[in-house]
């Protein structure tokens, strides 16, 4: 515990110190490099598989269906 509150100090100086200008960083700009890159037609690999054979097909099939009565609120009856 006692370090994480060192810790939180010496940055709390650093950045102080930034803040109030203390420190002073001073940078030559840098230069990206100039990079030729050269392509040429690409061939997508070639895939071997071997998968399972799935038969899809259709079938008539009668299901019966719930009826849902459905009365409004005047009509309902007291229970």
């Amino acid at each position: 515990m006692g370090w994480l509150v060192a810790l939180l100090i010496v940055v709390a100086l650093v950045v102080a110190a930034f803040a109030f200008g203390l420190v002073d960083l001073d940078a030559d700009a840098g230069k990206i490099p100039d990079v030729n890159v050269t392509t040429s037609g690409g061939e997508a690999p070639s895939v071997d598989a071997n998968v399972a054979d799935v038969d899809v097909g259709t079938k008539e099939t009668t299901i019966e269906v719930p009826t849902v009565d459905v009365k409004p609120a005047g009509d309902a009856e007291a229970k």
